[in-house]
């Protein structure tokens, strides 16, 4: 029996199911609403330049790099650097990174550089167990009394999530990504289209069928249908919605009345980050490419320094502020602020600009792994309660990693699944034929 599976969004994850599922036989097709697959992960051309949707990294400890390895897709670039400096109050410091540099870094204390120092070593050998329902503020306030500690490690917290939500954050979340996170992360030469690139050739020769400009509008997953903007409708044997927010599924599935759905809509929030994303003839300051903001959410980082993004004497970075989810933003105060932090790092960059852009709110990721969810464990999917044949997949969904490690994984999870049920519909029906 052919099991026939549509899938609703072209990005990274629905590709990934799609190609998991067509290489078991399945008979696959994959609806993307915009002309071209891979959403936020495209990289857009400027002049020479090649601009991913602000700053992209892949994490070397992730679940994704051996996902991606797994189904075959090649890629290169380099290790970023974890060198750098820390902006604290307007003034620069060495960023507390290493060994050497945690104790020669005039940015923390001396007790504060000892235990920061400690605490490293052992994340690096043992995994502490912390409660999931504990928020990162509260543990970090239990578990480190000097307070710039607490600073600095909530500013490495933001740069390992992309999310600025201490008060919501699971502290158990944010340690399991640390310890990803200390494996280091490379940025990919010719952006992450390499990733989609790749991700779809793999699809299609499995033979996943790949409809661009088909926008779903409706499904009604009790009776599998899929309703598509031109009042067409389709029917399958399951359905898989592949990186859409909570909001956006639940709007599209049986017109927002699935009281599960409702509840993951009200119940999460989104990652987001206002980016300033430059191509600049030269960099000012030669030796300053990466720098992280402690007591503002800043981000700063050169990634032509290790992949190819543009022209060889040319430079591609990434500025960026962590946006607060309970906090109003303003587009324009944000990338001023911004602006002002490029001036700090690399006085006269604004007479190097070739290529400029500015992301007011762009979404990183679809949900914060909420204490309140109960971490990494407590997060949906990807079968949904009470609808035997939809599934989900995304940064948002699955008991594993955050960003792209959860998007993968949930994707291939949303694929074992679906075989495995089809293997025991299809036993139950043979017995019932004896």
């Amino acid at each position: 029996m052919i099991i026939k599976i549509f899938i609703v969004g072209g990005g990274l994850a629905g590709l990934t199911v799609a190609t998991y599922l067509a290489r078991a036989g399945c008979s696959v097709i994959l609806f993307e609403k915009a002309p071209n697959v891979g959403g936020r992960a495209i990289t857009h051309h400027y002049s020479d330049f090649l601009f991913n949707q602000g700053p992209h990294a892949l994490y070397r400890g992730g679940a994704a790099l051996k996902i991606l390895r797994e189904l075959g897709i090649e890629f290169s670039g380099g290790v970023a650097s974890t060198e750098g400096v820390a902006i604290l109050e307007g003034k620069l410091y060495q960023l507390p990174s290493g060994v050497i540099s945690i104790l020669s870094s005039g940015l923390l204390k001396a007790g504060s550089k000892l235990k920061l120092d400690t605490w490293l070593a052992s994340v690096m050998v043992t995994k502490p167990t912390i409660p999931a329902h504990l928020t990162l503020r509260e543990w970090l306030e239990v578990t480190f009394h000097q307070p710039d500690l607490r600073t600095y490690i909530e500013a490495l917290a933001r740069l390992l999530t992309y999310a600025n939500a201490p008060l919501d954050m699971s502290a158990a979340a944010f340690m399991a990504q640390l310890q990803v996170g200390l494996r280091g992360v490379s940025y990919l030469d010719g952006g992450w289209q390499t990733l989609i690139d790749g991700l779809k050739q793999t699809a299609q020769k499995a033979g996943v069928l790949i409809k661009p400009e088909s926008r779903v509008v409706a499904i009604e997953p009790t009776a599998k249908i899929l309703r598509l903007a031109d009042d067409s409708t389709m029917s399958a044997n399951t359905i898989i919605v592949a990186g859409l927010s909570p909001a956006h599924l639940n709007a599209l599935v049986d017109g927002g009345q699935q009281p599960v759905l409702q509840a993951w809509a009200a119940h999460t929030l989104p990652v987001q980050a206002a980016c300033l994303d430059l191509g600049l003839g030269r960099l000012p300051v030669p030796d300053r490419r990466f720098a992280v903001g402690v007591d503002q959410p800043l981000y700063f980082s050169v990634h032509s320094v290790k992949a190819k993004l543009g022209p060889s004497d040319g430079v591609m970075l990434h500025a960026a502020k962590y946006l607060d989810p309970h906090t109003a933003t303003d587009a324009k105060a944000d990338e001023c602020e911004l602006e002002a932090m490029l001036d700090l790092l690399q006085p006269g960059w604004r007479g190097e600009v070739i290529e400029r852009r500015f992301l007011p709110k762009m979404t990183v990721s679809n949900a914060v792994v909420s204490a309140r969810q109960g971490g990494l464990a407590g997060r949906p999917g990807p079968q949904v309660p009470g609808l035997p044949d939809l599934y989900v997949v995304g940064d948002w969904v699955g008991p594993e990693g955050m960003l792209l490690d959860a998007a993968l994984p949930s994707a291939k999870n949303a694929a074992q699944l679906i075989l495995n049920q089809s293997v025991a519909s299809i036993s139950t029906l043979q017995v019932e034929l004896v």
